[in-house]
């Protein structure tokens, strides 16, 4: 799956380091806020919070940026925030997804749409792209909890679906409705995972060459950039050597 997890491995790379840190802490605060608003406050309680703690932790917030999140949900204080989901094609064709929580709507419709437009893309209707992703659940480790077999192992007994291990670290699918029970079995047997969510996983992909990469990193990043929007996925693949060159 090369347009996620050598996504995320740019994404390391790239400058302006504390402003997107500070994005992103926010991003993540949001997404805990909605969680414990739309179900217990108690992550050990409510599936969806754990899942939005645990990956906030992964990203290093503080654990007060945490607190005030989940505060703020039973405080009465908290905005109501819609998720909406937008499809569309980047540059050369690459499907992309764009996960938003808005207090707005038609703000970040708006917004979303200008985005893509001023940067070679275009908005499709929802589904447009969406038949080529899977919603799955995504368990990430690093390669040091063990070898592939002992990982494969500990994934076939937690109900995983899918692994992929490499230098970099083992990554770990399941059905997005198991991802709760499998993280917690796996958890059990190799302990505390990298990180552990929902995503869209691409089922089929678009190769670009470096010029194409740099087209649709301006898009990522200009769409990133947006406060509403929470996340984005592309089914991008390109091969080691573009990838060197960003």
């Amino acid at each position: 799956m090369a347009g996620h997890s050598k996504w995320a491995n740019i994404q390391h790379r790239k400058g302006r380091q504390d402003a997107a840190r500070s994005k992103l802490f926010s991003k993540l605060a949001k997404e805990i806020t909605v969680a414990a608003k739309m179900g217990d406050p108690d992550p050990d309680k409510n599936p969806r919070l754990r899942l939005a703690v645990k990956e906030a932790k992964s990203q290093s917030v503080p654990k007060d940026v945490i607190e005030r999140a989940i505060k703020k949900a039973t405080g009465g204080d908290a905005e109501n925030y819609d998720e909406i989901r937008y499809e569309g094609y980047g540059p050369n064709g690459v499907a992309v997804i764009v996960e938003a929580m808005t207090d707005n709507k038609n703000r970040t419709a708006s917004t979303v749409r200008s985005t893509f437009t001023k940067n070679g893309g275009n908005l499709g209707e929802t589904g447009s792209v969406g038949f080529m992703f899977d919603r799955k659940g995504e368990v990430t480790y690093p390669a040091s909890v063990g070898d592939a077999d002992t990982v494969m192992m500990a994934a076939i007994e937690a109900g995983a679906e899918d692994v992929e291990s490499s230098e970099d670290g083992h990554i770990i699918y399941c059905a997005d409705t198991d991802l709760n029970e499998v993280s917690n079995a796996l958890e059990a047997e190799l302990g505390e995972s990298e990180s552990t969510k929902l995503i869209w996983k691409p089922t089929t992909t678009t190769e670009l060459d470096l010029e194409g990469m740099q087209k649709l990193m301006k898009l990522v990043d200009a769409l990133e950039d947006d406060d509403d929007v929470q996340r984005v996925t592309t089914n991008f693949e390109a091969s080691d050597e573009v990838m060197a060159q960003l």
